[in-house]
C-alpha cells in the first residue's frame, strides 16, 4: 500500500502559534468572544477569513461558532490559490493535513466523489504545498468540529465558467450526505477604513440577500473586493441546491481594529448560509 500524502503546515509558528497548547488558547478564546448567530444544525455554509490568526481570528472565530458540535459527516474547504496559478480547481484526494493540534484527515470516498462529479477538479498537490487559505480554517475546525474528516479544495484562476461547474459538481456528490461547505476569502486589500468599509458593504449586502449571481456579477466587474470571491459564489450555489435559502453576516471587521493603523486595511466578513426561522 502505498504511503498516505501528508501536506505539512506551512504557516505555524507565523501566521498562528505553532504549539498545540498556545494555538488552541488562542482560538478558544475568540470562540468564547463569539456568538452562535444561528443554530449549528440549520448551518450548510460558512465563509470565513484567512489572514493571520491575530488580525482575522476574532472574526473567523464567529462562523466557526456557528457551527460548533453541528452534526457533518464532512468539510469542504474551498479557497484561492495564492501562490500556483492554474485552471479549475485542485483537490487533495486522500491522506491527511497536519496542525498543532493533530491531523486532520481527509474524507477520500467525496474528494473522489467531487472529482469524479466535475471537469474542473484535478488532484494537484503542488498547488496545497505553502497555500494559507485552507491552513488558515484548520485551528478552529480542530477544536469545534475535530473528529469531522475534511475535503480540500483550492481554486485557482476565478473563471465564472469554474464557479458554475464546481457549484454544480458539489450539489451532486454531496447529494444525501450532511456536509458544511467553508469558503475561505478576505475581502478589500489596502484601502482607508472608511473606503473599505463601503466597498466591503456591497460585498456583505449581496451575502445578506443570498445572491450568489448578483456577487458573481459584482466580482467580475471589481475582482479585487475578495480574494476568494470565486469560492465564496461557489458555496453560495452548492448550497442553495442543497437546501439553503437564507443569508446572515455574522460578524464584519478590518485589520486597523487589531493593529491600530486605519489608513490601509484588509477586510474581514463571517458570514452563514442555511435555514434560519428569523
Amino acid at each position: 500500500m502505498s504511503q498516505q500524502p501528508v501536506r505539512r503546515a506551512a504557516v505555524a509558528g507565523s501566521w498562528y502559534p505553532g504549539t498545540a497548547a498556545a494555538l488552541a488558547a488562542e482560538v478558544d478564546a475568540y470562540l468564547g468572544e463569539a456568538s452562535p448567530g444561528v443554530p449549528a444544525d440549520s448551518v450548510d455554509a460558512v465563509i470565513a477569513p484567512h489572514a493571520g490568526l491575530m488580525y482575522s481570528g476574532p472574526v473567523a472565530a464567529w462562523a466557526y461558532r456557528a457551527v460548533q458540535g453541528g452534526p457533518y459527516e464532512a468539510v469542504i474547504l474551498i479557497g484561492p490559490s495564492h501562490h500556483v496559478g492554474f485552471e479549475g480547481v485542485a483537490v487533495f484526494r486522500r491522506g491527511v493535513f497536519e496542525t498543532p493540534l493533530g491531523e486532520a484527515a481527509i474524507d477520500e470516498e467525496l474528494a473522489s466523489a467531487i472529482l469524479k462529479s466535475t471537469h474542473v477538479a484535478r488532484e494537484h498537490l503542488q498547488a496545497h504545498a505553502r497555500e494559507h487559505s485552507l491552513e488558515m480554517q484548520l485551528p478552529f475546525l480542530r477544536r469545534v468540529l475535530p473528529e469531522v474528516p475534511i475535503v480540500p479544495i483550492l481554486m485557482g484562476h476565478q473563471s465564472s465558467g469554474t464557479v458554475s461547474s464546481l457549484a454544480e459538481g458539489l450539489s451532486r456528490a454531496v447529494s444525501g450526505r450532511r456536509v458544511l461547505f467553508v469558503a475561505s476569502s478576505d475581502l478589500s486589500h489596502y484601502l482607508p477604513a472608511a473606503t473599505a468599509a463601503a466597498v466591503d458593504g456591497r460585498v456583505l449586502d449581496l451575502v445578506r440577500r443570498f445572491d450568489a449571481d448578483g456577487l458573481c456579477e459584482e466580482l467580475k466587474a471589481q475582482p479585487d473586493h475578495a480574494c476568494g470571491g470565486g469560492p465564496i459564489v461557489a458555496v453560495m450555489r452548492a448550497a442553495r441546491a442543497l437546501g439553503a435559502r437564507d443569508g446572515r453576516v455574522l460578524k464584519y471587521a478590518d485589520s486597523g481594529d487589531v493593529s491600530g493603523d486605519k489608513s490601509a486595511v484588509v477586510g474581514y466578513m463571517a458570514a452563514a448560509f442555511g435555514r434560519f426561522d428569523s
